[in-house]
């Protein structure tokens, strides 16, 4: 029998032990991957709620909206769920870069070898 948290129609999100699950951020325009990141069932609540992305800071251990102090809020065009409800896609507009170094996106950097090199 289908399980109704990968078929069905209800939301219920399959938080990890430490209550959180995973989020992606993607340009709406672009589709470029902005950032990844983790929310707790509070972030994903006001996310819902205000249209602008919230997530769970690990090491700081608190709540955070996108862009707070830096002004670069992720204004949320859509949000989906994965197949089993332990991942959330964000599709979102930037205003401004979505890292915290000032690049456009988190994933500026790519592997080559052992060493790295930018991506932009």
């Amino acid at each position: 029998m289908p399980d109704p948290r990968e078929t069905g129609l209800v939301l219920d999100p399959k938080y990890d032990a430490a209550g959180l699950i995973t989020a992606v951020a993607t340009d709406r325009v672009t589709g470029d991957v902005l950032m990844l990141a983790h929310m707790n069932a509070e972030a994903l609540a006001l996310t819902v709620e205000t249209g602008v992305a919230h997530f769970w800071s690990r090491s700081r251990a608190a709540l955070w909206k996108k862009g707070e102090t830096s002004g670069h809020v992720l204004q949320v065009s859509d949000i989906r769920i994965d197949c089993d409800q332990d991942a959330v896609w964000l599709i979102v507009d930037p205003a401004g870069p979505a890292c915290h170094t000032g690049a456009r996106s988190c994933f500026y950097r790519r592997i080559e070898g052992d060493r790295l090199a930018l991506a932009e």
